[in-house]
């Protein structure tokens, strides 16, 4: 594929998916989806086990590379960029398996992300007491991530 075209279509803002396709060895998994979602929108995808659900949203977020189509994140075709990048403009995916370092706290946990993608060593710190904040887990910055219940959990994730 060519270098993404990160100039912005007038007047985009959210999600938009072209004709993604991928397919493993001879077996298409997601044939021609394409979609839009505006900010704010809460959208949920359906369908049986196999029919491509999971292999979306892998796409969406930069897991896997489609054969074919083009992802947009507010008007910027992000196709070719890396996880990293979609996550700095908003795409994330969040596994359904817990994906947390149980013996490190809140705080190492949410760093041991920032690390990657944040160089600069005072900005992180900022963003932590951001992020503490915005997720109500102040209190449990020095909590192992053992002893988080459920939601908690979820929440440093």
């Amino acid at each position: 594929m060519p270098p993404p075209d990160l100039s912005v279509t007038e007047g985009a803002s959210g999600l938009r998916i072209e004709h993604l396709r991928k397919s493993y060895k001879k077996r298409v998994v997601i044939r021609d989806v394409s979609m839009e979602l505006h900010r704010g929108e809460v959208v949920g995808l359906l369908g049986p086990n196999g029919c491509g659900k999971t292999t979306t949203f892998y796409a969406i977020a930069g897991l896997v590379t489609p054969e074919a189509g083009h992802v947009f994140i507010d008007g910027r075709e992000v196709t070719t960029l890396p996880m990293y990048r979609r996550a700095r403009m908003g795409i994330g995916y969040l596994p359904q398996e817990m994906s947390i370092f149980r013996g490190m706290s809140v705080e190492d946990n949410i760093l041991s992300v920032l690390e990657i993608a944040q160089p600069d060593r005072h900005k992180r710190r900022e963003r932590l007491e951001e992020l503490l904040s915005e997720f109500s887990v102040e209190h449990l910055r020095r909590a192992p991530a053992l002893a988080l219940s459920g939601g908690e959990r979820r929440r440093v994730e």
